[in-house]
């Protein structure tokens, strides 16, 4: 099929971002993007960017069933895309456990192992199998692919995965698997194209938004990550608490006689930015207060950020280059100038004027690191598997 259009869908816990690609030569080219936003109500499909962009308020609510909510949002698409030149759809998919170590073709045995793997990522994983389900109610002739934040991972080494625990729990898959791989994956390959002589080294990533995690990376492969066994782990995020004491659960579920239905919505949705500063999970906006809770969250923040720094360097024994992403690392020139203050006895020196423009290189010349700030493209990385999954089928 010549001139396709593949869609790429990327879940996240309040929003579901969507990449528009046409198929050439060399493969997938963005055309548009879009989100649908789950905090808006009305619910809203954006569409676009910029002054480009357009909003179309939908008549589906954000508790409706997802095919509802994918049939309208097709029905957008159709009003700036010809629909019937779509030839697949990728997914972001969180967890792919031990099962797959690479993007996958979506079939009822996938599918399935993609469910089995729910509660491992009992936040993300129900919410990729349900636009899965959904594409395939509105368009069943539709190939469907699965990326996997897990599977940039595999490459780390055996005592990198495992916990100080029992084995027979590490046998049932109680490890260290990580997350935001697919993040990982855009920076390594933009790394290559625009500082190879970067790429080939140690770097640390920091991926910081409203979830956030960071990554070892050496010759472009994953050697250690602050994510293990599930998101809530590592720095502290917007609303997630990132690494606990195990015994602070303990004492929650006793002393305290919390449920684990509690606990969870303290974890995942109480804590971090928010739970710290008990007024918002939103940086810029703790950045912008004068209250002292707001200032000592951000502080948090940014000392455990430096601390896992460290830690990475530690796995990678040595570094030569720390990487900003994300929403946060791509535009909060005070977040990483904080963050790089703590490390500043590795030899990490900044350019005030190029971090406060966002500037590609913020690291001043007489650093010994080099600090970029490098924008991620999961939707990228997600067609990308696709088309190499699919192959001559989009041809």
């Amino acid at each position: 099929m010549t001139d396709a259009t593949l869609l790429s869908f990327n879940a996240g816990s309040s929003s579901v971002k969507v990449g528009v690609f046409r198929i050439d030569a060399n493969g997938p080219v963005k055309i548009t993007r879009g989100t649908i936003d789950f905090h808006r109500d009305p619910l809203t499909f954006y569409l676009g960017e910029g002054a480009d962009r357009i909003d179309f308020e939908l008549e589906a609510n954000p508790g409706d069933d997802l095919f509802k909510i994918l049939s309208e949002t097709f029905a957008c698409l159709s009003s700036h895309v010809d629909i019937g030149r779509i030839a697949a759809v990728g997914h972001r998919v969180v967890h792919g456990g031990d099962w797959f170590a690479g993007p996958t073709l979506l079939d009822h045995s996938t599918i399935d192992g993609i469910e089995a793997l729910t509660p491992f990522a009992p936040l993300h994983q129900p919410q990729s199998l349900g636009l899965i389900q959904a594409v395939r109610k509105i368009r069943p002739d539709l190939p469907q692919t699965a990326s996997f934040d897990t599977a940039f991972h595999r490459t780390n080494a055996a005592v990198v995965r495992r916990f100080a625990i029992p084995r027979d729990m590490h046998d049932r898959g109680i490890k260290r698997y990580g997350f935001h791989g697919l993040s990982y994956k855009s920076i390594a390959t933009e790394l290559t194209r625009r500082a190879p002589e970067i790429a080939t080294g140690k770097v640390v990533i920091a991926h910081l938004g409203s979830g956030a995690s960071l990554c070892a990376i050496e010759g472009g492969k994953s050697r250690d990550t602050s994510m293990g066994f599930s998101t809530l782990d590592g720095i502290p995020m917007a609303t997630r608490c990132g690494a606990l004491d195990p015994g602070v659960l303990l004492h929650m579920l006793d002393a305290e006689q919390q449920t684990p239905a509690q606990l969870a919505d303290m974890l995942y949705h109480r804590s971090g930015l928010l739970g710290v500063s008990g007024l918002s999970s939103d940086s810029r906006e703790l950045l912008q207060s004068e209250e002292p809770e707001a200032r000592e969250a951000i502080e948090v923040f940014t000392f455990r950020i430096a601390g896992e720094v460290a830690r990475l360097a530690t796995t990678l024994e040595g570094i030569d280059a720390l990487v900003f992403t994300a929403g946060v690392g791509e535009n909060q020139p005070r977040v990483r100038a904080d963050v790089c203050a703590h490390l500043m006895w590795l030899g990490v020196d900044l350019d005030p004027a190029a971090n406060a423009v966002n500037a590609a290189v913020i690291s001043s010349p007489a650093s010994r690191i080099a600090v970029l700030v490098v924008p991620t493209d999961e939707e990228q990385v997600i067609a990308d598997e696709a088309h190499h999954v699919l192959g001559s089928e989009l041809c």
